[in-house]
């Protein structure tokens, strides 16, 4: 096989970053936070933007690129870096002295942002990206499908009043599939829109899913050969009530089935718990539901954490109920719970990869090409069907 599928996942500490390389030797990445004090050599704050050059590939034109950038949601710690680091704008205005990434697709949200935008002051990073996803929609609408690479765009969820129509050929649906990469169908993948979910005209129940961090959240299932290998499991900073209506609408779909799980919003109690940690401490209580939704593990199902390393003595997140919970759920299964800011070393931290086989995901032992680690119950399943 020449391209065996991976799952990159980056130590920014209480950040989003993760990089998914199909079989077909396209790349999708999942958020940036890359950190301006990784350009001190002083500084341990591990150079993730380097680290994620080295991983890409060059274009025709010398670009380094990925196929396809995805933005779950415009909080900073999931957006951090996005003007310094990749190219914005037009594919012509692409500058090779620059160096940057080259996007050739977004996959962005608009009723995410406009729920964001109800409670937070978007950063400017986040600012920039609206402003592309909306050049890319336009050329879109002036151009239809023949747009090329650096221009094209894939809108997760209907926006609100409608504002969304119209745009059918590049809007994905609540519930459907996606199976296109940068334009082209991809045999090797296919990613189930779980979230965000639709405007409620409940004004409070609206407010729930704003305060609740409204996030993309995707069931990718990664195929080898066309057979499914793994199913990955994330969705950005999504808390307690929308984990909670997830359970109750998707509880007998399999929609929710994990080898991989990416805990949301960097192990935080919030996503598992209408209880506040801090005013409660261990009288806190589990919300069975949300706890229900992301305990949907298969054996030897992985769970990570991206967060900083995870301590007894902090707040949330990352908060240790959650990481209690997390290990609970993986050792129910054989599985195991990793935290990307304790991998291999808290002293040390470095890119997390997972290899995915026929037989499962399989933990390199560090990014060159070094043994490979398998966890108990992941040999031998039989792949889950979507049905």
């Amino acid at each position: 096989m020449a391209n065996p599928p991976q799952l990159l996942f980056f130590p920014v500490g209480n950040g989003d970053m993760t990089l998914v390389k199909l079989e077909s030797g396209r790349t999708i990445l999942i958020d940036v936070s890359i950190r301006v004090a990784a350009d001190n050599p002083n500084e341990p704050t591990p150079d993730v933007a380097a680290l994620l050059k080295e991983t890409l590939k060059r274009d025709s034109q010398g670009r380094l690129y990925v196929d396809v950038f995805l933005l779950t949601h415009p909080d900073q710690d999931h957006c951090r870096g996005i003007a310094r680091h990749f190219h914005l704008g037009p594919p012509e205005t692409y500058s090779r002295s620059d160096n940057k990434i080259f996007i050739r697709e977004i996959w962005s949200s608009p009723i995410v942002f406009r729920r964001a935008s109800k409670i937070l002051m978007l950063c400017e990073d986040a600012q920039v990206w609206a402003t592309e996803a909306r050049r890319r929609v336009k050329r879109f609408q002036e151009q239809g499908l023949v747009v090329g690479d650096g221009d094209r765009i894939q809108i997760l969820g209907e926006d609100e009043n409608d504002k969304t129509d119209g745009l059918g050929s590049i809007l994905i649906k609540v519930d459907q599939v996606i199976t296109k990469v940068n334009g082209v169908t991809d045999s090797s993948m296919s990613a189930r829109l779980l979230g965000p979910l639709p405007k409620s005209e409940n004004e409070d129940e609206e407010k729930a899913l704003a305060k609740n961090r409204s996030s993309v959240i995707l069931q990718f299932e990664l195929k080898i050969n066309g057979v499914t290998a793994c199913y990955f499991l994330t969705g950005g900073d999504a808390e307690v009530a929308i984990w909670e209506r997830l359970w109750r609408k998707h509880q007998n779909t399999g929609w929710l089935t994990y080898d991989i799980l990416q805990s949301p919003h960097h192990c935080s109690w919030r996503s598992l718990s209408n209880d506040s940690w801090s005013d409660l401490g261990e009288d806190a209580k589990v919300s069975e539901d949300a706890r229900n939704a992301l305990s949907q593990a298969r054996p030897g199902a992985r769970i990570i954490a991206s967060c900083k390393p995870i301590s007894p003595r902090d707040s949330d997140p990352p908060c240790i109920r959650a990481d209690r919970e997390y290990r609970a759920i993986a050792k129910s299964v054989s599985g195991e719970f990793k935290c990307t800011s304790e991998y291999p070393t808290k002293s040390n931290p470095d890119l997390m990869v997972f290899e995915i086989t026929q037989h499962g995901p399989r933990l390199k032992s560090c990014l060159s090409s070094g043994p490979t680690i398998v966890l108990p119950g992941a040999v031998g399943r039989q792949p889950l069907g979507h049905g």
